[in-house]
């Protein structure tokens, strides 16, 4: 089983490697395509991998990962269509690149989409996925287990719902480190050093998703445990709802889903 990540860059090199370390494609097996020099030649010292830059090795492999810059998919698509193989796998990490446009312009049916989000470089990602519906069901766990090399990977069972993906986990780590920024900015306005404020509320959320992971109990149980009637998490909680946080964190997650929608039409 040969595998060729096109785009060498953050996430393309997170998928690489982590496949890699995963076992599930052997050593000297997993190639990638870049064509900036600079990187090349930073990846050149990673010899698990077979380094190209050139557009030829697109005919050898048995799975393709698409991790390219989405403004770069047209450009790649009429450089490699003739390259393109039936029988060839094809997953897309780019994002708001549809199903339906990497079938027309690389003239082939195996596609999957997936959404991955920042923590996959360490790991911890949460990717969504779905697949054209001319893959079978072989080919379909064949790419969640790919994905799952870089944390959990769900099927979804539309595109519709890729682009909820992207409004929630895919764009939702910026949300946290938004809401951390708040915090840690309070506990600097409060006295604290960056230092200090960057552990506190990294400890704090690490803390508080463990515990909500590790129960059955939902948030609103968790928050009432933490604050009581006229106590001073309560006083933080009512402040929250009185400028309508929850309402805009939700209007937050649609504006990202309907920009991938809109993406997705270009």
């Amino acid at each position: 089983m040969e595998l060729l990540v096109i785009g060498g860059g953050n996430m393309g090199f997170t998928y690489a490697k982590s496949i890699l370390d995963s076992g599930e494609i052997a050593s000297g097996s997993i190639s990638i395509l870049e064509t900036h020099p600079p990187r090349i030649e930073e990846l050149k010292e990673y010899s698990d991998f077979t380094i190209y830059d050139s557009i030829a090795c697109t005919s050898s492999a048995d799975i393709v990962f698409l991790a390219t810059k989405p403004q770069q998919c047209k450009e790649l698509f009429e450089n490699i269509k003739h390259l393109v193989k039936p029988n060839q796998l094809f997953i897309s990490v780019m994002a708001g690149v549809t199903i339906a446009s990497i079938q027309e312009g690389l003239g082939t049916k195996k596609v999957a989409r997936a959404m991955p989000n920042l923590p996959a470089q360490l790991g911890k990602g949460m990717t969504g996925f779905t697949g054209a519906k001319e893959l079978t069901e072989k080919e379909l766990k064949q790419v969640q287990k790919l994905l799952e090399t870089t944390g959990k990977a769900m099927r979804v069972s539309s595109e519709t719902s890729i682009d909820a993906v992207t409004g929630i986990s895919g764009s939702g780590p910026a949300y946290v480190f938004y809401f951390m920024q708040g915090m840690i900015d309070a506990a600097l306005q409060m006295g604290f050093n960056e230092a200090e404020a960057k552990e506190m509320v990294s400890q704090t959320f690490e803390g508080a998703v463990a515990q909500f992971k590790e129960s059955n109990d939902s948030l609103l149980t968790w928050m009432n445990r933490v604050a009581s009637k006229g106590g001073t998490t309560r006083a933080a909680l009512d402040s929250f709802d009185e400028n309508n946080l929850n309402k805009l964190i939700q209007e937050g997650a649609f504006a990202a889903q309907n920009r991938a929608i809109e993406l997705g039409k270009k």
